[in-house]
């Protein structure tokens, strides 16, 4: 008590400040590990497939949404998560087999196809669950704060829970890509699909088990972002923009990369909330603009 009596106002302040910039900080890699783990699911759909999914942000609500109701019905966050990562993992597959691969090398037809379903999307999931803001019940472990941390001294545990999903999930979808032998045909096939085919490997398998894959990881990011924030109308198109921002600053295909663009506009966007308010979306545009200007491929993507 008498070191914070005797502390000057300048010594204050520079505490306040500090505390600040630290939460900040983490609120940013919190919202990035959110970003990666949708845009992670879009990488691997348009990023490596080329495939132009514009209902990407559409699985992430619908898997959110699914995610909820399972819950309601069983009353365990677990399977809420695997009901919206099941669920749209196979309407992925679906999307994939009887669309997507009728659909390969159009991509204006892909755009104007996929921005459809999602309008389609949107209206049924409005009608159905209407307007209603929704909110998932947590596990007790993951509820409540961490305390006793310098300068900050307390922290939500589902936020630093939401960074270390998206450390796992990256890490493994890299070693997925870059040490199995169906990543290594995801990767030929995007290269060389003739090839590979000629090789007797079943490419529109592979194709749809990857599109299933990264749909896969929009419905679970739907119920972890969902469980971090609220599910409504209106999120499908945040995360799509999400999405594509952090895929072409981070590079097409790369997961890495991903994991890059989404720590680069996480950390921007609050920076920019919390300093500049006025400007802070506009922030991360500024960030893409400058990458696209500097590095047309994004920061780790390949040279066409």
């Amino acid at each position: 008590q008498t070191n914070v009596q005797n502390s000057s106002p300048r010594d204050r302040d520079g505490g306040r400040e500090m505390k600040l910039f630290l939460i900040t900080t983490l609120n940013g890699l919190t919202l990035a590990a959110l970003y990666f783990l949708v845009a992670s699911g879009f990488s691997l759909v348009f990023g490596l497939m080329r495939n132009v999914n514009l209902a990407h942000g559409s699985l992430f609500l619908l898997g959110a949404y699914i995610g909820y109701e399972v819950q309601q019905a069983t009353g365990s966050w677990l399977l809420a998560v695997a009901g919206g990562f099941l669920s749209m993992a196979a309407l992925g597959l679906l999307l994939q087999h009887y669309l997507f691969r009728f659909l390969e090398g159009q991509e204006l037809r892909q755009t104007l196809v996929t921005i459809g379903i999602s309008i389609i999307a949107a209206d049924l999931m409005l009608a159905y669950w209407s307007g209603t803001t929704y909110q998932f019940e947590i596990p007790d472990a993951l509820y409540g704060a961490i305390r006793g941390i310098p300068v900050i001294k307390v922290y939500p545990i589902y936020r630093l829970f939401i960074l270390a999903t998206a450390i796992v999930v990256g890490v493994a979808l890299w070693l997925f890509l870059n040490r199995t032998k169906i990543g290594m045909m995801i990767r030929a096939g995007v290269d060389d699909r003739d090839m590979l085919s000629a090789t007797g490997v079943n490419v529109h398998l592979i194709f749809a088990l990857t599109f299933a894959l990264g749909a896969g990881l929009a419905g679970l990011a739907g119920v972890v972002g969902g469980s971090a924030l609220s599910i409504a109308p209106g999120e499908d198109l945040r995360y799509l923009l999400a999405s594509l921002v952090v895929v072409i600053v981070g590079g097409m295909g790369s997961v890495a990369g991903s994991a890059i663009g989404a720590i680069l506009i996480g950390l921007t966007e609050q920076y920019g909330l919390a300093y500049s308010p006025t400007y802070g979306v506009v922030y991360t545009f500024v960030i893409m603009v400058v990458v696209l200007a500097v590095r047309p491929q994004g920061i780790m993507g390949r040279s066409a």
